[in-house]
């Protein structure tokens, strides 16, 4: 198959970037891993379970049914269930190889002169003993439970972490019949009050879910943190604590909750396997991008979480000034996003750099991580391993990993990686790997197909 563009992704970002890019005459192509566009932030039931009222559970509905209106009526071909591992650079401009269907074991490819990448971001939680017990999920695992299969992962929750997510998952899971004994925020309200200006737009969303919490009678524990979970088999309650100015435990503040769910989040990762393997430049831990959505690989874009994690509405915006800039350039013309767009990006990004800045972990986390507690679950890592390689002269995350196997496991490092860092006393350092994905090896033997046959 062949196209113009192709966007990896289908939640916010990648559906508006399609949107912008077929209207302006592109030829486009969207892939997503899911069996349904729409991403995390769009969820829906799977039709089988007949979902009475899906807008329920979501925010911005109406949002949602413009794009996918929007879609259904374009030109834009839609290929789901597409799970991407590599995009490679070719003579006549890209590649893009994928796994097909939930066994991920046929090959397809997508050929194209230029590619988007709207890939999202992931969950990031920073270990603490008995978070591996069955009952611990994470945050938005449990709303995606919620949002796509109409189940609570249990009877009496603790939502807790840091960072705006713990807010529509707490209320979420209270609306759905769940008994929520506390929502446990590791921030201090002074911190977000010191980026009150940049955070205005924010007050009445966050106003709304204040409410919400109210009427349904959950608990709110400003500067506390999950010191430990409790359980044999599966989780029976978490000891929480206050923390102090330093973000330290207060000595004397732990008390017990009883629940047999936790979820847990203390905010998000973006997505740039694919940006990497293709050589593009990181700003940090996201891809680096300019005014147009533009990577400094020539023909590749990127927009939404992956550029930096922000929300849907900024994801929306990156995305149409990325498919409005692909299209032109690909015509050789100039692009001409909506300036709606562009103002809404400005203002966005400022409030998700003051959430950032607000929601920041507790900076001395490590403390409270007990040395049989397994922090790589692949390899099953203890963080008694990583402080034993500490001694024995390892100085940063790569020598550290060396020494103990701790991201060499089946995600290579996703859900470990800034553990290990933090545990070690280094920055946490992106790992430029040249699959986004496990492949089986039977693909990789497989004879490349010539262009346009596949």
């Amino acid at each position: 198959m062949r196209t113009d563009l192709v966007v990896i992704g289908a939640g916010p970002a990648g559906l508006a970037a399609s949107l912008a890019a077929s209207a302006r005459g592109a030829g486009v192509v969207l892939v997503d891993g899911a069996t349904e566009t729409g991403g995390q932030f769009y969820r829906q039931p799977a039709a089988r379970l007949g979902a009475g009222r899906p807008e329920a559970l979501h925010h911005r509905w109406r949002t949602w049914e413009r794009l996918r209106d929007g879609l259904a009526a374009s030109a834009v071909r839609v290929l789901t269930d597409h799970h991407v591992w590599c995009v490679e650079r070719t003579p006549g401009g890209f590649t893009v190889h994928a796994l097909l269907g939930p066994e991920q074991e046929e090959p397809a490819e997508v050929h194209a002169d230029a590619v988007l990448l709207a890939t999202g971001g992931y969950e990031h939680v920073l270990p603490f003993p008995g978070w591996t017990l069955p009952g611990v999920v994470t945050a938005g695992g449990a709303q995606a439970m919620l949002k796509g299969a109409l189940v609570v992962p249990g009877r009496r929750a603790v939502v807790a972490g840091t960072g705006p997510l713990l807010l529509p998952v707490a209320t979420g899971l209270a609306a759905a019949g769940v008994e929520v004994a506390a929502l446990v925020e590791s921030a201090a309200p002074g911190r977000l009050a010191r980026h009150g200006p940049a955070l205005a737009g924010k007050l009445p969303e966050g106003a709304v879910y204040a409410v919400r919490l109210l009427r349904h009678g959950v608990p709110f524990l400003a500067r506390h943190t999950v010191v430990r979970a409790h359980g044999d088999d599966r989780l029976t309650g978490v000891t929480v604590a206050a923390l102090d100015a330093t973000g330290r435990v207060r000595p004397g503040s732990e008390r017990h909750l009883p629940c047999d769910t936790l979820a847990v989040s203390h905010g998000m990762l973006a997505h740039t396997d694919l940006a990497e393997g293709l050589g593009c430049r990181l700003d940090g831990h996201t891809v680096a991008v300019d005014s147009e959505q533009r990577t400094d690989v020539p023909g590749v874009w990127a927009a939404g979480e992956a550029t930096g994690i922000g929300g849907a509405a900024l994801a929306l915006a990156e995305g149409h000034i990325a498919g409005c800039s692909a299209a032109a350039r690909l015509h050789g013309t100039e692009p001409t996003p909506a300036p709606a767009a562009l103002k809404a990006r400005t203002g966005l990004r400022k409030t998700a750099a003051a959430l950032a800045s607000a929601y920041a972990p507790p900076a001395h986390w490590p403390e409270q991580v007990t040395d049989d507690t397994v922090v790589c679950r692949c390899e099953e890592v203890t963080a008694g391993a990583v402080r034993d390689a500490l001694d024995l002269g390892a100085g940063d995350a790569r020598t550290v990993k060396l020494l103990t196997r701790a991201g060499m496991g089946w995600c290579q490092g996703r859900m470990c990686g800034t553990a290990v860092a933090g545990l070690a006393g280094c920055p946490p350092t992106p790992s430029r790997r040249p699959f986004a994905r496990p492949v089986p090896l039977g693909v990789l033997a497989r004879p490349h197909p010539q262009e346009g046959l596949s």
